[in-house]
């Protein structure tokens, strides 16, 4: 049997097929295209090929299972499938020399595929942001330029800024500079609100995100991003496996008897931890309700520890939580988390 490894890159690609031996059977560099991996791997045995994760990996590895392969996608922190590497030397024929070693020997730890149907969300969710982005920053840029005119804008949602700037007696030059950011504006406003349409029907139309979002605070984008960024969630053996996946949890570097914690590792994809930060100030407002006790234990929090510490905190519970009304089929019952939240 033989077996592949890729060091993928965006434009070019270093290969490695090595036999059970190991002896090298071939080593080239070629574009990262389908056509150049189809002259490579199309006709041969079947064999397990090994590449990292990565933003090629997918559509990478969904074309080699095309071709009849086994393929691999591993986690690049798993140390030991690095450990035919010289240490201080790193270039991408090293890279691939030890990922097919690492896939010969079996020193690899294969990292979570998402599914199809979750990929086609975080798409549509990144998207959407991506419009929020260009709108807000539109946004900041004509706050800052009318503030510099000695004015300021009404207070108001992101929506009706616009009409809200047409209607000060701007200075003419101002008015003329940031006329493009407005019209920017106005073109965006539709796109925006189709792409909240197409999020608010994903959430409706999937089972899991319709229980999540009995969680409070938590909405359609929230319960969307935490749904597609777990995807499975028999894969977390329990909830602090999610909160370390989601880099909620302390830093830590302790020895003998010396214990260090810092900020949260912020591993894992930066998008679910900001929807959740949102969903937790969002909570932290609240005084009534089903987010009462949970709004309770952040403000006894942050007596002792500060505002920002007490979030921080209440993200890491509110990620527990989602994922065990996920994991037992619960919607979100607030008489269980008041005794939760108030024993903590």
């Amino acid at each position: 049997m033989e077996y592949g490894a890729i060091d993928l890159h965006t434009k070019q690609s270093e290969i490695r097929i090595v036999t059970e031996t190991g002896a090298v059977v071939v080593e080239r560099r070629i574009p990262t295209r389908p056509a150049a991996l189809t002259a490579v791997f199309g006709g041969r045995e079947r064999m397990r090929i090994l590449l990292e994760t990565g933003t090629e990996s997918e559509w990478v590895a969904a074309h080699l299972e095309s071709l009849g392969h086994e393929v691999v996608v591993a986690d690049p922190n798993y140390a030991p499938m690095y450990g035919e590497r010289t240490r201080r030397v790193k270039t991408d024929k090293r890279d691939v020399g030890a990922l097919g070693e690492a896939n010969r020997r079996g020193w690899f730890r294969p990292a979570h595929r998402a599914s199809r149907a979750q990929r086609d969300v975080r798409q549509q969710l990144q998207v959407r942001q991506a419009l929020v982005q260009m709108r807000t920053q539109a946004i900041n840029v004509i706050r800052t330029q009318v503030r510099r005119a000695g004015l300021r804008v009404p207070a108001g949602q992101a929506e009706t800024l616009g009409r809200r700037v047409r209607a000060l007696d701007l200075p003419r030059a101002l008015a003329a500079a940031v006329m493009p950011l407005l019209e920017a504006l106005d073109a965006l406003a539709p796109l925006i609100a189709a792409a909240d349409r197409t999020i608010h029907a994903l959430a409706k139309a999937d089972p899991i995100t319709v229980r999540l979002m009995t969680a409070p605070g938590v909405g359609p984008v929230t319960a969307l991003h935490y749904r597609a960024t777990l995807d499975d969630v028999s894969r977390f053996r329990s909830a602090g496996a999610v909160t370390a996946y989601l880099g909620v949890v302390p830093r830590e570097a302790s020895s003998g008897e010396k214990q260090r914690r810092g900020g949260i590792t912020k591993a894992g994809p930066p998008e679910v931890r900001a929807v959740l930060v949102q969903a937790c100030w969002a909570i932290w407002r609240m005084d009534t309700g089903p987010g009462q006790a949970l709004s309770a234990w952040a403000h006894r929090l942050a007596a002792r520890r500060g505002k920002k510490v007490a979030v921080v905190a209440l993200v890491r519970r509110l990620a527990r939580i989602l994922f065990a009304m996920w994991r037992d089929g619960r919607d979100f019952e607030a008489p269980r988390t008041i005794r939760v939240a108030t024993a903590a």
